[in-house]
Parts: structure tokens; C-alpha cells; sequence
């Protein structure tokens, strides 16, 4: 919200300089996002008068001019561009040497098009009063002094604050609130405006008010001013709204969104023809009730909304005229031509604001003061207040009133709240005193929270000082329990005057083992040419055993995924189609899913694969390589390698979304890790995908319970053999059911320690080979610590591997 120190000033006796009063409110809790200081946005213009305008020579739409700027001997020559100057008019001129800040330019005098010109005439958006001006300001005063300083005519003697409040202060939302505030932070006292009654009739043929929804609107005034008269608003209320950011209208607008700055409480005028006409009928009923969807309503932004069920709404006889405590109709604004008002003064559930702005993607000034709760003990205040300013500005005289009222009873506007000494020492701790470190003490606590208005009454007991805190009602959503009191003891008391004694041993942070595993895993993926990739839990809904969410954000985003592997198919496809290439990259994440016993869920690690690692080297001629099924499984085994793992490989087709003949489940020692495999030729085909593109999901659990034990934990030093190795290849036709791993398995134990270790180096199937079978040759290393090994050691160790083979799997053996 933006603050008019001047503004302020009115409501409470302000000494301090700008920044100190943007400290102290900092210091308390608010945020000063900035500080504007209107002074500087025309320093060094003046008021001048222009004397004549010719045709510039050599330009049709520029003007020369002659501008009086005191000293009627020297006039200056200006050139100007505006359609609107023209003779014996005062105008504000930027003289030579003068800054605006507002348009970034320090006015020099030059030559434009041939044509000296001495200074600027300037338009408002020149001197930052507006964003955009169709042309030069023209003041209306007559007979100015001729030079003299422009600011206190335009209103730029003003310093704005651009404050913050916490969503819980909805009472900061105001300059009476924010008055409060500054007089319970400096001691100052404070001038709420004065309020003059007026006597309404409460005239039921004029108006009646029908709540349909009285939860969702606990309070409405409606009240009928006839014969007022629509003019722009004096030029002091239209300095103050343009200072708080609001763009003046005309005097009946102007006034309900005064009220709307100064307590906070939204206001909106009728004009009671239009209401009339939209109703139908000679008796007018006002309403407020929820939308139907069939119903539709032009707002006063220009667009017709398609109202939803959620939506509240004003109506008059039934008919939708206004979305309720967020914006107005256009059929029912209030125009040049009117004559006789409705104002609306009403309180509304902060909930039901929130979804009726929310269906219509609506945010304003009045939805999110209803949002956070206005002070309903000052409905009436804001409304006489807005009564008064309007017969004050526009004329006119209330006719008629109509209230429906369900607030409960004044009394419970307001609470009572236990507060202990003893607690609010404790939890605020020690505080720097004169000379000495003590505590807070009772009359502290008595000046400060009487300062924020609440009434104390005191109670002692032997162990400690006790009160009775009856909070204001303006602090009723914020002050709710004894803690909420301590913080703001804490706020006015000075964060800067609390002890700040640092722990007596400190102690170096360390890593969790989870956490030292969780880093080695992303080290050794990056390690591997692997991008780390992030994505969101939440994911489309329609498969099975998905977790769905009962209140989404997004019909889109209404479940939570049930594996990694989808999210990194969709990434590949958009990396691709963003034309950055394939995508090698790993996810660490959770997943969920419905399971027997509840809902469950995990940690999971998953890769997508699928570009070629040489891509845009010389060594291919620039052209791209596909990835082989191998190559992708080679960057798993290089990882497991890194990590110290024995993983072995298993034919499998549990996943549909994978290749049946080129997927794997993953076993380490026992335990199913995952899969890993290249993507279905289906699937690749739907989503546009090269046939190169790899995918694994690991189970994070079984991953970190392995690395976790001890023999992973300790890196053990292995001696190395300086004999050479006896190397031996073995080849033969076997079983296609018969994996790989099963083969180096048996052959790791028939051959014994000696054997270093044994690599498959090719495989065929076609002709020569019989049906059903697959040739495969594989190399043994033998190799012993102490001493060369000789054949006569070698070979029974090798024939052992050659039966164990036969005997256990049937191979044909051809070496």
C-alpha cells in the first residue's frame, strides 16, 4: 500500500524524517519496499505563461513559443510538440539544467529542426503525476506568479511509502490502521477523522435488502442519496488518490475509494436509475446470493464474465448487477448523467471472496481487503463517513436507508486474553537496559499493548504478573492467543534491543549417511555424461493405482505420478522438439501409488539415454551416431562399477512401455533393483521418438541399503598382481533362454579364485548357427598374485569351465 506522509500526517502527529519512519516500521515488522519523494520529480520547474505560438519553420507539427517565466524583458523560446498549447495560458516549463527523473532527461537548450529552444513545456506524465498525457498540463488557476515553484500547485510536496504488510495485519490496509501502528511505534498522538451524523429514514419503499446468503454476507447497508451531481473531485482528493495509486473518476467514485484507502472498508455506488431499469419492476430489492452457471455479467473492466456457482453476487430484484465485495457492473456504474445513488457498504466472509475472485481470476483493491478480513465494528464508521463526503462533494441528500444486520453482538467483537509476565520473559529472553542485561518489565507490557489499543486488567499472584487483555476489534483476526500478544510486545519493545548471545560450544555440521550416499549417486550420474533433471510429483490423472488429489490446483495436475520413467519420455520428446537433441539425463525423486494395505510410497532413480555421446566431433564426420543397447547398458555398468556394485541382468517384460526383447531387470545381491531397456517401437512411434532411446528406474532403497553396508562403506586396498595373465577364449552355440549372466555366474565358480575375469566379446545368430540358439565367445583371464601361471595350471581349470557348461546348460562347444 502506498502512504502519503502528508496524508499521514493528518491522522497522527509525525516528526520523523522519511527514512527513519520507514526504519522503524521495518524494524517492526512491515516492509518499505521503497521511498518516493515527489519533491525531486519537478525540482526546477516553474509556472510560465506562454505569450504567442508561430508555426515552426521547418516542422507542421511542432510550435514555436514565447513563455514568460517572470521577467517579461527575457522571454524564452520553446519549442513544442503538444496539439494543445496555444496563447496566454500558464503552463509548468522545465527551464535549462533541470532533471526529470520521471523521464530520465536533464533539459538542455539546443537546436530543434533549425529553431533554438530554451527549456520544455510539460505534460504530467513529464513531472510523474501520470503514465501517459495527450498532451501539455494547462493549469485552471488564473493571474499565477509568473516563476514561482509548480510543486505545491501540482501537489508534489508529498513522500510516499510503498509498505508491506504481513497477510495477518488485514488492519495495515488502511491509513487509519497504519496511523495506529506509527502512534503505538512513537508515542505520537493520534486524530482519526471526524465523523458527522446525518438522520436517514429507514424508508422501506425506497429500498429493500434481501440476504440469501447471510454467512456469506453477515452485514449490508444499502443507502439511497438522491440529487447529487457528477463532477471531477477537488484537487486535494485527487492528489491524495493518485498518490495512493488510484486513478481519480469523478466525485462519488472518488469518495468510496477515499474511504476504501483511509478504513479499509469497501464501498461501491449504484446509480439507483440504472439499478432500477436493470430490476425492472417500480420497487427496488437489493440481494446478495450465489451465481447459477447459466448467468453471465459485464463488469467495470469492459468483459462479460461467465459467472460460476462459487461466485457471490449483488443483485437487484434477482438480477446480477455486481460480483460481491470484488467489482462492479457496467450496466449499473455510476456516470455523467446521474442523479440519484445507492451505496453499498457491506461485510463479506473473507472465504467466500476468495473463490468468488478466484472463479473469475479477479484481484482488486476490495477483494483483497475482503480477502484478509475487514474490521467489521467500523462498517457503520466507514459508511457515515462515506455519507458525508459525498453530500460534501457532489450535493445531494440521503433518502432512505435499509440495514440487514446478523453480526453477533457487539461484545464479541472483541476478546479477553490470559497473559503472563513469566511466559513473556521466557520467551523473549533478556534485553539490554540502561546499563545492565534484564528483563522486560511489567510496565513495558502495560505501555505497549495500551498503545495498540487493547484494555489490560492486572492480576498478581505470588509467582508471577498476570493480566487481562480485552483486544480491539480493529486487531480481532490477529490477536487470537497469549504467544500472539508476546510477538507484539516483542515488535514495539525493539527487535534491537534484545540480548543477541551466540550458544556457548558450537559443533561442525556434518552429512547424514543418507544424505553423503545421496550426493555420491548424483556425482557418479553427472560423472557418466548424465544431466540431472526435476519435475514435478504432480502429473495427469487416468491410471491405475494412482494417488488422486481431492482439491487440485489444475484439473491437469489432479494426481501424483506413480514412476519416473513417463515424466523422462516427455522430456525427451520436448527436448527434441525445442530442437536441443536427444537428452541423457537422470531424476532422483518419489513416487506413489494405491496399494492393498493404503497408499503408498517410495524413492526411486531414474534415466532416459539416447544421444550420441561424440555427437559434433570430427571423428564421425559431424554426423550422428545412434546409441546401441549396449552403449546405454555400458553407462549403467560404468556407474554400478564406480559405485562398487555387482549388478546382474535378467530378461524381462513387465513394463509395456519398454521393447519385450530388449528389457532387463536389474538384481543386486538378491534383491530386485529395477529395469532397464529401450523404449517399444509403438510407443516410440506415437510420441515421434529415434529408435535409440534407452530408459531405466532403479529402487533408491534397495541402491542406498547396499551402499550403505560396511564392505561399500570402507574402500579395502586390493594388491595388484605384477605376473602376467594367461588369457583363454572359450566359445560355443547355446540356449537363447540362457542369459549371459547365468554363464559368467557358472563360470566364475567352476574356474575358481585364479580366474580374473571373463568378458563376453561376441555374439551371432543366422546362418550356420541352429535354431533356437545364439553363438557367444568369451574371454578368461587368469591371473596369480605370487607367481606366472604355467599351462599345466591353466588348462584343467579351463576344461572345468568347459564341463560345468555342458553340464549345466547343454552348450555346443566350439573352442
Amino acid at each position: 500500500m502506498r502512504i502519503s506522509l502528508n496524508w499521514l500526517r493528518e491522522l497522527v502527529e509525525v516528526t520523523l524524517a522519511p527514512e527513519e519512519l520507514a526504519e522503524t516500521l521495518t524494524i517492526a515488522g512491515f516492509e518499505v519496499e521503497d521511498i518516493e519523494d515527489t519533491r525531486k520529480m519537478a525540482d526546477g520547474v516553474v509556472v510560465g505563461k506562454v505569450i504567442s505560438v508561430e508555426p515552426h519553420p521547418n516542422a507542421d507539427k511542432l510550435r514555436v513559443c514565447q513563455v514568460n517565466i517572470g521577467d517579461a524583458n527575457e522571454l524564452l523560446n520553446i519549442v513544442c510538440g503538444a496539439a494543445n498549447v496555444r496563447a496566454n495560458i500558464f503552463v509548468p516549463v522545465a527551464t535549462a539544467g533541470t532533471y526529470l527523473p520521471a523521464i530520465d532527461l536533464k533539459i538542455r537548450a539546443s537546436k530543434l529542426r533549425g529553431v533554438r529552444s530554451e527549456g520544455m513545456i510539460c505534460s504530467l506524465a513529464e513531472v510523474g503525476i501520470e503514465k501517459e498525457s495527450a498532451g501539455i498540463y494547462i493549469f485552471e488557476e488564473e493571474n499565477l506568479q509568473l516563476g514561482s515553484d509548480v510543486r505545491p500547485l501540482l501537489g508534489l510536496e508529498d513522500v510516499i511509502l510503498d509498505l508491506t504488510a504481513t497477510a495477518n495485519r488485514a488492519d495495515a490496509l488502511s491509513m487509519v490502521g497504519v496511523a495506529r501502528e506509527v502512534s503505538a511505534l512513537t508515542g505520537a498522538p493520534l486524530k482519526l477523522p471526524e465523523l458527522t451524523e446525518k438522520s436517514i429514514p429507514d424508508n422501506s419503499e425506497g429500498l429493500k435488502v434481501k440476504i440469501s446468503e447471510p454467512e456469506a454476507c453477515p452485514a449490508y447497508i444499502g443507502t439511497v442519496i438522491s440529487g447529487v451531481k457528477i463532477a471531477p473531485s477537488p484537487e486535494w482528493l485527487q492528489q491524495r488518490l493518485k498518490a495512493a495509486g488510484v486513478r481519480p473518476i469523478n466525485n462519488v467514485v472518488d469518495a468510496t475509494n477515499y474511504v476504501l484507502l483511509e478504513w479499509g472498508q469497501p464501498l461501491h455506488a449504484f446509480d439507483q436509475n440504472r439499478l432500477q431499469t436493470v430490476a425492472g419492476g417500480d420497487k427496488l430489492t437489493i440481494g446478495v446470493r450465489f451465481a447459477t452457471s447459466a448467468e453471465s455479467l459485464e463488469t467495470l473492466d469492459g468483459q462479460t464474465r461467465s459467472l460460476k456457482q462459487q461466485t457471490l453476487l449483488i443483485t437487484a430484484n434477482d438480477q446480477p448487477v455486481a460480483l460481491a465485495g470484488v467489482m462492479g457492473g457496467a450496466e449499473t456504474e455510476v456516470h455523467e448523467s446521474t442523479e440519484n445513488l445507492v451505496l453499498e457498504a457491506a461485510l463479506f466472509e473473507p472465504v467466500a471472496i476468495r473463490r468468488s475472485a478466484r472463479s473469475q481470476g479477479l484481484r482488486t483493491e476490495a477483494s483483497a481487503r475482503y480477502e484478509r478480513g475487514v474490521n467489521q465494528a467500523e462498517l457503520d464508521v466507514a459508511c457515515r463517513r462515506a455519507i458525508a463526503l459525498i453530500c460534501e462533494l457532489a450535493g445531494g441528500e440521503p433518502t432512505a436507508q435499509k440495514t440487514h444486520d446478523t453480526r453477533p453482538d457487539p461484545s464479541s467483537w472483541t476478546r479477553s486474553i490470559g497473559l503472563r509476565l513469566e511466559r513473556v520473559n521466557q520467551i523473549l529472553g533478556p534485553v539490554e537496559l540502561a546499563e545492565e542485561i534484564g528483563e522486560i518489565l511489567p510496565e513495558d507490557v502495560e505501555r505497549i499493548l495500551c498503545a495498540l489499543g487493547c484494555q489490560l486488567q492486572r492480576g498478581e499472584s505470588e509467582e508471577t504478573v498476570t493480566w487481562t487483555v480485552t483486544v480491539p476489534p480493529y486487531r480481532y483476526r490477529d490477536l487470537e492467543r497469549e504467544i500472539d500478544l508476546i510477538e507484539e510486545i516483542a515488535r514495539l519493545y525493539g527487535y534491537d534491543n534484545f540480548c543477541d548471545n551466540l550458544p556457548d560450544k558450537t559443533e561442525p555440521g556434518f552429512l547424514s549417511l543418507e544424505q553423503a550416499l545421496m550426493r555420491q549417486l548424483r556425482e557418479t550420474f553427472r560423472g557418466v555424461g548424465l544431466t540431472e533433471l526435476v519435475h514435478y510429483s504432480l502429473v495427469k490423472p487416468g491410471e491405475d493405482k494412482q494417488v488422486s488429489l481431492a482439491n487440485p490446483l489444475f484439473t491437469e495436475y489432479s494426481a501424483l505420478r506413480t514412476d519416473l520413467i513417463s515424466g523422462l519420455i516427455d522430456a525427451f520428446e520436448y527436448n527434441l522438439e525445442q530442437g536441443n537433441g536427444s537428452l541423457n539425463g537422470f531424476e532422483i525423486g518419489r513416487i506413489f501409488w494405491r496399494a492393498e494395505e493404503g497408499l503408498a510410497e517410495a524413492d526411486a532413480l531414474g534415466g532416459i539415454l539416447g544421444g550420441d555421446p561424440s555427437q559434433g566431433r570430427w571423428v564421425r564426420g559431424g554426423h550422428e551416431s545412434p546409441m546401441t543397447w549396449y552403449e546405454a547398458k555400458g553407462v549403467l555398468d560404468c556407474v554400478f562399477e564406480r559405485l562398487g556394485l555387482q549388478v546382474e541382468y535378467q530378461p524381462n517384460r513387465s513394463d509395456s512401455r519398454l521393447h519385450p526383447g530388449r528389457t532387463a531387470s536389474l538384481w543386486l545381491q538378491g534383491d530386485r533393483l529395477g529395469n532397464f531397456g529401450q523404449l517399444h517401437p509403438q510407443l516410440r512411434s506415437e510420441r515421434g521418438l529415434p529408435e535409440s532411446v534407452y530408459a531405466f528406474e532403479l529402487d533408491l532403497d534397495v541402491l542406498l541399503d547396499a551402499l550403505s553396508r560396511e564392505e561399500n562403506l570402507t574402500p579395502r586396498f586390493q594388491p595388484y598382481s605384477s605376473f602376467p595373465a594367461a588369457d583363454r577364449d572359450i566359445a560355443f552355440f547355446a540356449p537363447l533362454k540362457v542369459s549371459v549372466a547365468e554363464i559368467e555366474r557358472t563360470t566364475q565358480q567352476a574356474a575358481g579364485k585364479l580366474l580374473e575375469s571373463v568378458q563376453l566379446f561376441d555374439q551371432y545368430q543366422g546362418e550356420s548357427v541352429p535354431q533356437g540358439q545364439r553363438s557367444l565367445a568369451f574371454r578368461l583371464v587368469y591371473r596369480a598374485g605370487d607367481r606366472t601361471l604355467t599351462d599345466q595350471e591353466v588348462e584343467p581349470l579351463h576344461q572345468k569351465v568347459r564341463e560345468a557348461l555342458l553340464e549345466k546348460f547343454g552348450v555346443s562347444l566350439r573352442s
